[in-house]
């Protein structure tokens, strides 16, 4: 029976695609504590746009998130979003500056860092991934994943090359758009393990409605490691969910080693959060557009 194993992305990625990354540190810490008993692979909370959202909008110093929510939960391994050469910005930063961003981040609590760069240039990932294995964090190398005629599986492979080259330690697919297909999933995940001797990441979004099916077929695949989220932060331009996929992987080959009520208990936590922050809640990041297939905005930019 193999073993799934599953990133939760309640604390980032979910709240960033439907509520333009407004989660406060203190929604926070008041869960944290349960969601670290479930088992899950690791918590995506931090990086992308949290950090500008952090002092932009909410008042909070970004580097105590970190430090705050590791105090609550130490068993999880901390995940990241690192933007490659921009780190959490929006521009190339020296070297220097993204070795100590690394170092910083490593420090305070962060244990895998998700690096990608949007046109999957690797020359924008080498200085970060040198940086990570430096400081002795987890570097995922993510292919960012869209449809065109010249993204075929042979291209990601060509760039999954690329990162193995730099002694990245696992690979994550980023469909930030909610793009890929059931087929081209299974296609996709099962080239990159027949070519890869690495762990292998599916990371997608709601948008399309395709993402439950595609991580179904991703995991006949072989894929090792999903990204859900907690049921009301979850579908829309956010992740499936993480009790969907539960139920969907039960009587199966294919084994999930979380506490589900322990999940459900968690969920009516989050539920009341939602409403919290109803008003920034829109159709378009609730609602299921195929039309994304053409227009390719990413879930973390429609809120």
């Amino acid at each position: 029976m193999s073993k799934i194993k599953i990133t939760d992305t309640t604390l980032r990625d979910a709240h960033q695609s439907l509520i333009a990354t407004r989660l406060g540190t203190d929604d926070m810490i008041d869960i944290v504590g349960e969601m670290d008993k479930v088992g899950f692979h690791s918590f995506e909370m931090w990086g992308g746009a949290t950090f500008d959202s952090a002092i932009r909008f909410l008042n909070e110093d970004p580097w105590d998130r970190i430090t705050k929510l590791k105090d609550e939960a130490p068993k999880t391994p901390f995940q990241m979003l690192l933007r490659g050469q921009n780190l959490v910005g929006y521009k190339h930063y020296p070297d220097d500056i993204v070795h100590k961003f690394v170092e910083a981040s490593f420090d305070r609590g962060i244990d895998i860092f998700r690096i990608f760069d949007a046109l999957n240039d690797v020359r924008n990932m080498e200085v970060p991934i040198e940086a990570i294995k430096k400081v002795g964090g987890h570097a995922q190398g993510a292919l960012s994943y869209t449809i065109s005629p010249v993204h075929t599986i042979e291209y990601y492979i060509k760039v999954a090359e690329e990162m193995v080259a730099l002694e990245i330690d696992s690979i994550c697919i980023k469909d930030m758009a909610g793009l890929i297909n059931p087929m081209d999933s299974y296609n996709l995940v099962k080239s990159l393990k027949e070519n890869f001797d690495l762990p292998v990441c599916l990371h997608s979004h709601c948008t399309s409605g395709m993402a439950p099916t595609s991580y179904f077929k991703a995991i006949e695949a072989g894929v090792d490691i999903i990204d859900t989220a907690i049921g009301p932060f979850s579908f829309g331009t956010s992740q499936p969910s993480v009790e969907t996929m539960y139920a969907m992987l039960e009587n199966t080959d294919y084994k999930v080693n979380l506490d589900i009520e322990r999940i459900y208990k968690i969920a009516n936590y989050f539920k009341k959060l939602k409403d919290k922050y109803k008003g920034l809640l829109s159709e378009a990041s609730l609602s299921v557009n195929t039309q994304i297939l053409h227009f390719q905005i990413p879930g973390g930019m429609m809120s």
